[in-house]
């Protein structure tokens, strides 16, 4: 029977390591994606039945053509080695612009022409051209719409959150939430600026980032995030590395954010006190960041907790959602996250689902543990926010034994 088990456990081991087909795809969906969205919003909007002049067809072609080309040639150059930031704007509105009309382009090339042909509306030709018209004008409405979504200040989201756990003492502290802001290669110092004068309107106890500050090193970044030191709080400023400061020389942003003041929770805690009740705020660094390869870096809760009294409820801070399993499986109260965007531009949330066990909000796992999920206070590569707003968010813990209101 040892030989036999034996022998399962090695066939397990060697079944665990041998790829799936979905991450054999996932290795060329960077080469196949761009191909897709390119070519088939030419297909729909140039050559099913549209029967266009063929100047206008061939310039149309054209066009797309040279998305296809250029779009991963700008993105390579902006986000390469060189990190050229003109060539990442160009490179990154292109592929905003593009998923977009790709997918509305899709949606109205498949409903609005049978909704079209049903009702008897216009010949093959008519429906056809309709339709382009329809995915164009939707597209740039909503590119509009998403650009300036993306470049205002976020709105104020208020929530309640009660903690069984939690002392009276403490009933009423006021967290407030920022988190990816991706400072990058459009230049944000101004919108910085606002968006730390909202954080100080709201009067918090504790001011939480929860990782992905920029895109770029802390030293060609450094402009946009020294706002952050005008953040004000009455008890601390705390801060945990995401998934990007690790493809940007993460101690870096961890050195500057203590150089503003911050506290760098790096699988390490503090303790909140008031009315003789204590809060334990705790960071962990991102789950990526071992394979990062910088000495210390590593997602460890129990380092995180080592030495918290286990009868005090806890505050974590995570960049991804996902890690919700083990701060379910270690007791933890409540965590803070961001990493989703909320999808960002629609319905790309679809695919964060894949990865991501919530997308926004307050969510429960398990007997104790909740999750907060922010939508992002910033934006990701294309400057376009698609029915997925940004937010600063304003949690009002609450206890059991405390009162109602603040």
């Amino acid at each position: 029977m040892t030989g036999t088990s034996e022998t399962r456990t090695a066939d397990s081991a060697a079944h665990e390591t041998r790829p799936s087909r979905l991450q054999r795809l996932m290795r060329y969906l960077p080469l196949i994606a761009p191909v897709l969205l390119w070519t088939v919003p030419c297909w729909m909007l140039l050559h099913t039945g549209q029967h266009w002049p063929l100047p206008v067809t061939l310039a149309g072609t054209t066009l797309f053509a040279l998305g296809l080309i250029g779009m991963p040639l700008a993105m390579m150059r902006g986000h390469g080695r060189r990190q050229q930031d003109w060539a990442a704007i160009i490179g990154d509105t292109l592929l905003g612009a593009i998923w977009t009309l790709f997918t509305w382009s899709v949606l109205l090339g498949a409903l609005l022409r049978l909704a079209l042909a049903v009702t008897g509306v216009g010949d093959g030709q008519d429906r056809a051209r309709t339709v382009t018209w329809a995915a164009l004008g939707t597209t740039a409405v909503l590119l509009a719409w998403g650009y300036a979504e993306a470049r205002r200040v976020p709105r104020v989201r208020r929530l309640d959150v009660r903690l069984p756990r939690l002392g009276a003492g403490l009933d009423g502290t006021r967290v407030v939430l920022i988190t990816d802001t991706h400072y990058g290669p459009l230049d944000r110092a101004r919108w910085s600026a606002r968006v730390c004068e909202t954080v100080n309107t709201l009067e918090a106890d504790l001011v939480c980032h929860t990782g992905d500050i920029a895109d770029g090193t802390a030293a060609r970044r450094r402009a946009q995030a020294a706002p952050l030191g005008t953040v004000r709080a009455t008890r601390a400023r705390v801060y945990v590395t995401g998934n990007h400061e690790y493809y940007s020389q993460a101690q870096g942003w961890v050195d500057l954010m203590d150089e503003l003041g911050w506290e760098p929770l790096r699988n390490r805690h503090l303790l909140l006190e008031r009315g003789g009740d204590t809060l334990v705020v705790a960071g962990v660094d991102d789950v990526t960041a071992e394979s990062s390869g910088l000495p210390g870096h590593r997602a460890h809760l129990t380092g995180a907790l080592h030495g918290a009294d286990p009868d005090h409820p806890v505050l974590l801070l995570a960049h991804q959602p996902k890690f919700v399993d083990q701060a379910a499986a270690g007791g933890v109260d409540l965590q803070l996250s961001g990493h989703t965007h909320g999808g960002q531009i629609w319905p790309f949330h679809h695919l964060v689902r894949i990865d991501q066990p919530a997308l926004a909000g307050l969510s429960r796992h398990g007997t104790r543990t909740l999750l907060y999920t922010s939508r992002g206070t910033g934006f990701w590569g294309p400057p376009f926010r698609i029915f997925a707003p940004s937010e600063i968010t304003l949690l009002v813990l609450r206890s059991p034994h405390g009162p109602t209101s603040a």
